[in-house]
């Protein structure tokens, strides 16, 4: 069935969903419909006396309602509950309905628009802050109900916008993405984000057991074959076959080529071996490459479908926690020199991301907490309100519970697709913040060989090591400094490392390439969900930070 003209607003309190909605109706000439207003309408009372007087059970019921009466219009920008969406029912309606947004706020902006009553509302609709410990009661709250905000199409953060900025956003979120979203493509729940660019867009699909459907997929979005498919000597026989039989079962022809599991064998010389294989295959260029695997697979076959000739189509079917939440969006494909990671590469879009969390169902431990790094990062330097959830959730996402990790997949996901939607190819100062962690984790990488750290224990002493450069710079305090690290800790992550070779971080650092002018462009925090890139950080607090990385 058709998608309707409509936006649904979702969030929790206090992150301005009426008022934002309303200005965003405004702004498109649509209706706009609060459904909690409604319900007050209706009932002829508040929220508030609803619960106490009839019981949440009676309330929800209503909300159900509204949530149906409203989703039923067309061109519609509707402002939901902060809990509906926790209802199934009302999951189903909505997502059925059109664009789903979801806006954003850490718990500390959420107390004080709270508190300042923004918007007129009653006191007595604000029953969070008769709280002995408003701030605390609004964490876990929002904690609890941030896996469904999760499922949001579009985010937008609005601890820094205007209302009206936010409105503005929310109807960038349509012009951007719903019209392509119109002939039922919204109703599908396993699109988590779609990510624009320059010549186009493509979705990010994320379902446990995805896999299965692969070829279906593919068929989807125009890929009939032949396909090749690219993975590694870990990863195929567990999901590369899985894949290649899926896309078989479809009709559609696949080969396969296998490399040796190692990042060593992300290169040059790699890269012209599966040149010559494409070439005896006669590969032509509206054939498909597949990347099934980790980063390492993903960038390798990327950058080949980027060059071979003059660019061929790819999907990444990430099967690694870093490659799906991380590595696999954006189109960053590159190969390592000696001297450094991803030397040589290009800007190349994939036609789509397929995520299967339930591949990660056969990593390690040291495997899957590497990747949750990445999306602790996207936390620390975006989502406060993501930290809370991996707070939260850590022992459930570490034993990789299929509800909690799917949601957190898709939100860590989504973040990522917003960030590099707003900034392709990292002109604008936005896509650079996502490398929080990396200028020291890329350089301890290459001084021990690649073979000491996985990627995200890397980033994981990155991220400490530019928390402390931030707290030197007297832009974050110690309280942001310890919860990184007990966050992370709790990953089983590394904070420090054995031993530091300084001169060699030093030199590997100084090949960045965020430096501009000889100068690092630092991804540093002013707070949780709050980062900046800066260039003006003296060399000597780098020297010292570094030669503190040692335990």
């Amino acid at each position: 069935m058709a998608a309707k003209e409509n936006i649904i607003l979702t969030g929790f309190s206090g992150t301005g969903k009426s008022a934002v909605g309303a200005l965003a109706a405004r702004t498109l000439g649509w209706e706009f419909v609060d459904t909690d207003a409604e319900i007050v309408k209706r009932a002829g009372k508040s929220v508030t006396k609803i619960f106490a007087q009839e019981g949440e059970v009676v309330f929800r019921r209503m909300e159900g309602e509204e949530v149906r009466r409203a989703c039923g219009g067309t061109r519609r920008v509707i402002a939901t509950g902060g809990g509906a969406l926790m209802d199934e029912g009302n999951r189903e309606v909505c997502f059925g309905s059109g664009l789903v947004v979801g806006l954003e706020a850490s718990p500390e902006t959420i107390y004080k628009r709270l508190s300042a009553q923004g918007g007129g509302r009653n006191p007595e609709e604000r029953p969070m802050l008769a709280s002995r410990e408003p701030l605390k009661r609004i964490r876990e709250l929002k904690a609890q109900r941030q896996p469904y905000y999760s499922m949001a199409h579009w985010t937008v953060s609005t601890d820094y916008l205007t209302e009206a900025q936010a409105a503005a956003e929310v109807a960038r979120a349509w012009q951007t993405v719903g019209g392509r979203m119109m002939g039922g493509a919204s109703s599908d729940s396993e699109v988590a984000a779609v990510v624009t660019h320059s010549t186009g867009s493509y979705p990010i699909v994320v379902g446990w057991g995805l896999l299965e459907r692969l070829g279906e997929r593919l068929l989807g979005i125009g890929i009939k074959g032949p396909v090749y498919i690219i993975s590694d000597s870990n990863v195929f026989p567990l999901y590369g076959r899985q894949a290649q039989r899926s896309l078989q079962k479809a009709g559609i022809v696949a080969h396969a080529f296998v490399i040796p599991a190692g990042e060593e064998n992300k290169s040059l010389a790699m890269a012209q071996n599966i040149y010559e294989w494409l070439a005896s295959r006669r590969a032509e260029r509206r054939h498909a490459i597949l990347a099934v695997g980790g980063g390492v697979v993903g960038d390798l076959a990327g950058f080949v479908a980027s060059t071979y000739l003059r660019g061929m189509p790819f999907v990444q079917v990430p099967t690694s926690m870093a490659a799906m939440v991380d590595a696999s969006i954006g189109g960053k494909v590159a190969v390592n020199m000696p001297q450094a990671k991803n030397l040589v590469g290009a800007f190349y879009q994939p036609q789509m991301v397929l995520a299967d969390p339930q591949a990660l169902t056969t990593l390690g431990k040291r495997e899957l907490a590497e990747g949750w790094c990445e999306a602790i990062k996207h936390g620390f330097i975006l989502d406060a309100g993501l930290v809370d959830v991996f707070e939260e959730h850590a022992e459930a996402l570490m034993a990789l519970e299929r509800d909690i990790s799917t949601q957190v997949i898709r939100r860590s996901m989504a973040i990522k697709a917003q960030i590099v939607s707003e900034d392709e190819r990292e002109t604008l100062g936005r896509r650079i913040l996502l490398n929080y962690g990396h200028t020291m984790g890329h350089a301890l990488e290459a001084t021990t060989s690649y073979g000491k750290y996985l990627h995200g224990e890397g980033v994981s002493v990155g991220m400490m090591g530019a928390a402390r450069i931030s707290h030197r710079m007297g832009m974050i305090g110690d309280d942001v400094i310890n919860r990184q690290e007990r966050l992370l800790r709790r990953f089983n992550l590394p904070t420090k490392v054995e031993a530091v070779d300084s001169e060699g971080l030093f030199k590997a650092m100084a090949l960045d390439k965020k430096t501009e002018g000889g100068a690092i462009r630092w991804v540093l925090l002013e707070g949780v969900g709050r980062a900046v890139s800066r260039r003006d950080v003296p060399g000597e607090v780098v020297e010292e930070v570094v030669r503190g990385l040692g335990r």
